[in-house]
């Protein structure tokens, strides 16, 4: 998909398309598309990301239990999203001992009792190992601290959805040339 199409969408082709971007949350991606025309995927994304800026709280909250335990429940069952089991896999997520499984789930049930949303982050960004480190350094922040932080880790999963989605025009010496998938 290139921007130009992504510009002539109407709202029920644009909210399909992108409706997944942001986890089990369709209405980022609704309210989103009052920006149009968007032009490139910067501006795509910022007006996806300020439609979560401008909601509610609790909106933001529901926005991040949407999304799963890293190496969960979903997970284990088989139920994650398409985009989430082949984040968790880039890092190695699929592919954990008993004891980091165990290590794992004490970290997601820690943090969640501890701020009352899961732990989020753009696992593509960091391996197994940085993870654990995240979790152990996050899980000591505040509630407040730990929501900013969490969206952030939306925004930046998010905008690397985009960017597996949409193709970007490629240049070379001579000009613009063929659009190619990042």
């Amino acid at each position: 998909m290139d921007m130009p199409t992504v510009d002539r969408m109407d709202r029920n082709a644009f909210v399909a398309a992108f409706g997944a971007i942001f986890e089990h949350s369709p209405w980022v991606a609704e309210r989103a598309y009052a920006a149009r025309p968007f032009g490139d995927v910067d501006r795509l994304h910022a007006a996806m990301t300020a439609a979560v800026q401008a909601s509610s709280r609790a909106e933001q909250l529901a926005l991040l239990r949407a999304h799963p335990d890293l190496a969960g429940k979903e997970a284990q069952d088989g139920t994650l999203t398409e985009a989430s089991v082949g984040e968790q896999a880039s890092a190695g997520l699929d592919r954990l001992t008993k004891a980091e499984v165990a290590r794992i789930a004490e970290a997601n049930a820690a943090y969640r009792a501890r701020h009352g949303f899961p732990f989020i982050i753009a696992v593509r960004h960091y391996t197994k190992e940085g993870i654990l480190h995240e979790f152990a350094r996050r899980l000591a922040n505040d509630t407040e601290v730990e929501l900013r932080a969490d969206l952030e880790q939306v925004f930046a999963i998010t905008r690397i959805r985009l960017d597996r989605l949409i193709e970007k025009p490629a240049t070379n010496a001579d000009g613009p040339a063929a659009s190619r998938n990042v």
